[in-house]
């Protein structure tokens, strides 16, 4: 099995989070926030700073570490560390090359409503942000393991 280390980035916006859509037609169609795998020795903090770069166009602060999530499939276990960030600027461009090679399709502020209906990750999002935020995140949390449903 392949263990991989990754870091995503929370950015809200008039109390819309930033969310990219991945779509794979007939295999999968969900809604996450920004993020993925570190490379090399790359900070966390910086991970996640390129990867909403390149998912959506968007420079971001990097700020305090929130969640910190297991999830696995039957190839992979990834330890994924979720940080609450600030948009800097940018526009929302889902067209780089990777970006595209994650059929990365749509990228969108999306306030707690526009998610009914649609498959979102981290699952946090759907409940426990809205409730930690308004707590001021007290502490990183561990939020436990989960199987992927798809991959």
């Amino acid at each position: 099995m392949r263990h991989r280390i990754a870091a995503g980035a929370i950015i809200e916006r008039e109390d819309k989070i930033l969310m990219v859509r991945h779509c794979k037609p007939g295999i999968y169609d969900f809604w996450v926030a920004p993020g993925g795998g570190a490379i090399d020795d790359e900070p966390l903090a910086d991970a996640a700073r390129r990867e909403v770069l390149e998912e959506c166009g968007l420079r971001v602060e990097i700020d305090r570490l929130v969640y910190i999530e297991e999830f696995s499939n039957p190839e992979t276990r990834e330890c994924k560390f979720w940080f609450i960030g600030r948009l800097l600027g940018g526009e929302i461009d889902c067209g780089a090359d990777e970006a595209t090679r994650e059929h990365i399709v749509e990228a969108a502020w999306l306030s707690r409503g526009d998610f009914a209906g649609k498959t979102v990750f981290p699952p946090m999002l759907l409940d426990d942000y809205w409730r930690d935020r308004e707590q001021g995140f007290a502490a990183p949390r561990y939020v436990g393991l989960r199987r992927m449903a798809f991959y």
